[in-house]
């Protein structure tokens, strides 16, 4: 499966983001997916992710109560709202997929997902 992430760009703190990440393929309801960042000299971390059927979702504790994971299955795309925006958000964020045709499993490692997209730059200015 391919990814194409987007929709980032510059915004002031307290602004809001919607990521987008389209994929090719007929068999998106078959994967979780999830997002990701990386900061300048940091390391890849988890952001959110969602299971296949987006019953479930999972985020981490920096982001939790500000972004929203969510997949429109008849859209095969998922996107981030990012509301609350923050200086230290400031990364490019990947889109992730994992194949996972049974279960309804939500992923946090890098290791764990089978796919990856090109990434999208958010930058929040103080």
């Amino acid at each position: 499966v391919q990814l194409q992430a987007s929709g980032g760009g510059l915004v002031q703190a307290g602004g809001s983001l919607w990521l987008s990440c389209t994929t090719s393929g007929r068999t998106f309801s078959m994967y979780s997916m999830g997002w990701f960042r990386q900061a300048p000299g940091k390391e890849r971390e988890f952001v959110a992710a969602i299971s296949r059927s987006g019953s479930s979702t999972y985020y981490a504790d920096s982001v939790k109560g500000r972004f929203t994971i969510s997949r429109p299955n008849a859209k095969n795309t998922v996107y981030l709202q990012m509301n609350s925006l923050i200086p230290e958000d400031t990364a490019v964020y990947y889109c992730a997929a994992r194949f996972s045709p049974r279960a309804e499993t939500v992923e946090v490692t890098t290791g764990q997902y089978n796919y990856w997209g090109q990434g999208t730059q958010v930058t929040v200015s103080s």
